[in-house]
């Protein structure tokens, strides 16, 4: 796939991906766009269909990932996510750098191709500070939440050598300033992209 270097990030849900991706956005506003997944689970209230997620049915992904179309995929709590190489190219194609959240399994799905990105794991300090996070959004059913906790200590074990950086958010200034010197460090072109840009 051809532009930038995507950036892939990779933590648990309530580690603060999408805070620190909003912000980044916010900040270098036409610079970054956010590749959008596919999903086979109902929306939540205020998601929006090709904003937050491509919501389809299961038998649509499952005939998208025979043909190819997903670079990586993954099954949680008996839905499916993942994400499509149309996905990754809308973004491309709009001479953007594409941003990536996926889980651990996609990360080690990605690594298997080509694409070459940048990985960045995003880390909550604890897993009691991450379960405290989760119940604060009071998004989750019990059982739900203790999937998510699961699914949060594998990716908390996983091997640091997976990724270009591992940021743990204990405060969000701090793991912001981190999260942009590492892509401006690994990813050296940006800053002449920025500057053609602007």
């Amino acid at each position: 796939m051809a532009g930038p270097r995507p950036i892939v990030l990779c933590g648990p849900s309530g580690a603060g991906k999408s805070t620190l991706v909003k912000k980044l956005m916010k900040d270098y506003e036409g610079i970054f766009g956010f590749s959008v997944s596919h999903t086979t689970r109902t929306p939540r209230f205020g998601e929006e269909n090709g904003k937050d997620y491509h919501f389809i049915t299961r038998e649509i992904m499952e005939w998208g990932i025979n043909q190819g179309d997903f670079i990586e995929y993954t099954e949680f709590s008996g839905n499916m996510y993942g994400t499509s190489k149309t996905s990754i190219q809308d973004v491309q194609s709009k001479n953007l750098i594409c941003i990536l959240d996926i889980d651990i399994q996609g990360v080690l799905n990605i690594k298997k191709t080509n694409l070459d990105p940048i990985y960045i794991s995003i880390q909550p300090p604890s897993l009691d500070i991450l379960e405290t996070r989760l119940r604060n959004r009071k998004t989750e059913t019990e059982e739900s939440l203790q999937k998510r906790l699961h699914a949060a200590k594998i990716d908390m074990n996983a091997d640091t050598q997976l990724f270009d950086a591992v940021i743990i958010n204990d405060d969000l200034d701090r793991a912001y300033e981190d999260f942009t010197n590492v892509i401006f460090s690994l990813e050296s072109p940006i800053e002449h992209y920025i500057y053609v840009v602007i």
